[in-house]
Order: structure tokens, then sequence, then C-alpha cells
């Protein structure tokens, strides 16, 4: 072999192993909250609504935030009807740019946030007044999200347990004594 067949045999070599850089689950949940931030803040504008807006990653979701104006309330609507409805756009605007189905979360005034403080509240309460009584106890219709709170929260009082009763959308948890 003389030196010009080595030489390009190590271009082939270059050309055929190129340097890949990989994207992280982390990189693409940011991603994702950025185009959900761009997206939500024409949105805002189109509304001429103030609001600040967050994103963060928590586990296997972007979280995005709006925070901070007055009129903030309507976009969350009666038990948050309109912030699913919006989340779900937000997702699909999402999903159009990215080519992926998006599982990002979106809060609106702390709504969530405090939503899930008071589910979790509440299934502590009944888990532990369901334990001392031994009487079960229905609770509301939930959607799902709602109800993986309340299990979460009883499964951490012992000699409780927790099932999912009925079919959607009249699905609730029952909190039943070991």
């Amino acid at each position: 072999m003389n030196v010009d067949q080595t030489s390009e045999v190590s271009d082939m070599t270059e050309q055929t192993t190129p340097p890949q850089a990989e994207e992280t689950a982390e990189d693409r949940l940011v991603e994702e909250g950025e185009i959900a931030g761009d997206y939500l803040e024409q949105f805002l504008d189109v509304l001429d609504f103030d609001g600040d807006i967050d994103l963060d990653v928590d586990g296997d979701r972007a979280i995005v935030s709006i925070d901070g104006g007055n009129d903030l309330g309507q976009l969350v609507g009666r038990k948050g009807e309109v912030l699913d409805a919006l989340q779900e756009l937000t997702r699909l605007a999402v999903q159009q740019e990215t080519g992926d189905r998006s599982r990002l979360m979106l809060d609106v005034a702390r709504w969530r946030a405090g939503r899930r403080e008071r589910l979790a509240a509440l299934g502590t309460e009944v888990a532990e007044r369901v334990r001392d009584s031994g009487e079960r106890e229905e609770l509301d219709p939930m959607t799902p999200f709602e109800r993986k709170i309340v299990h979460d929260a009883v499964a951490a009082v012992d000699g409780v347990y927790s099932e999912s009763e009925g079919a959607e959308p009249k699905r609730r948890v029952v909190v039943i004594k070991e």
C-alpha cells in the first residue's frame, strides 16, 4: 500500500465516523418549554394580558407557569377547565413544532400548584379518618391527574389504601381500611 492509498483509507474512516452530538431528554424538555413559552407569549399578546412565563423541567415533563397578571384567572376558568384546554392547545403547538407528543404541564396563577396542595391534604385527611373510623369513603369525581395526587397522599398513611372506581368522567377515588 502506498502513501496515497493510506491517506485515502484514513480519509474514508474519518468520513464514516463523524462526531455525533446526542440530544439528552432534558434538552428535549427544555426545547418543549421554550416552544410552549413562545406560543403562550403570543397568546397573551393577542389577549392583551400581562404575565410572566417561567420554564422548568420536573422529572420527565416540561413545566410552564404563567404568573403576575391581573387577568390570569380568566385563563383558569371554572374548576380549571379553561386551563386544561389551554394546556392541550399548548401541547399541540409543541407537537406541531417538534413532531413528538408533549406531556408538558401548564400552570396559570399557581392554580395547579394550589390544587395539588389541597388534594394532597384532602387525601391525607380522608385516609386518617378512614383509618380511625373503619368506614370507607368515596371522593368526588376527579381527573386522572387529580386522582394520582390523592392516591399518593393515601399511600403515605398506614392502615388504608385507595382504589379508583367508576367510569370517566365520573371516576372517583375510594379510600378503604386495610
